[in-house]
């Protein structure tokens, strides 16, 4: 008896169709990183996109390992305000994520960004890999070629490395605390600076 009922489910494994008892392939998942200035203020365009996941603020491109906000923003550990941002590469091409970078920066700005100076709020493009690296590239020539500008772009491109998420208090700031994001953001400049390089339609 055993042995039939042994049969039977080895005959009904074998007829079931390929792959039926395969789990779905999880969405595929790609990360990408950029410094445009303030923290605060990249993580909602990128938010606004369709096929982003996640965004999180943080510090890169340093050599103190874990640091703190108030080590970074003195300007003594060579880290960046970044923004890491979590993206399904089916529903948004890297190519997106770099025009959208380029618009809320100023790219001709390589002391700072905005009201805020130093190198630690410095624009630059955080390449993962050669086809990032190529992209990147080509998208900053491109707007070079462009002649839109009549300065050189000051935005850096230069290699992903550790990324450390910001304290919690920073993450999704313009959500959590609107009325003081919006005000920073005015006091700042940065809204009319986006205007003025890249026209009123790319202010946010």
């Amino acid at each position: 008896m055993r042995r039939l009922v042994l049969l039977l489910a080895l005959a009904a494994l074998a007829a079931a169709p390929a792959g039926a008892n395969e789990k779905p392939d999880a969405p595929k998942t790609a990360v990408a990183v950029f410094a445009g200035g303030c923290f605060w203020c990249m993580e909602p365009p990128f938010d606004a996109l369709d096929g982003v996941l996640a965004t999180t603020s943080g510090y890169t491109g340093g050599h103190v390992e874990n640091p703190s906000y108030q080590q970074v923003s003195e300007g003594g550990t060579g880290h960046r305000e970044a923004v890491r941002v979590e993206y399904d590469p089916a529903r948004v091409s890297y190519q997106q994520l770099l025009d959208v970078f380029w618009r809320n920066v100023d790219p001709l700005d390589g002391d700072g960004q905005f009201c805020d100076r130093g190198s630690q709020y410095g624009s630059a493009i955080f390449v993962a890999g050669a086809e990032q690296r190529r992209l990147a590239e080509g998208s900053k020539r491109a707007l070079e070629q462009s002649k839109r500008f009549a300065k050189p772009i000051a935005t850096e491109i230069v290699a992903a490395g550790p990324f450390y998420p910001a304290e919690d208090y920073h993450q999704d700031y313009a959500r959590k605390n609107p009325l003081r994001y919006r005000f920073y953001r005015s006091r700042c400049g940065r809204d009319a600076r986006l205007e003025a390089v890249w026209g009123a339609a790319n202010a946010h």
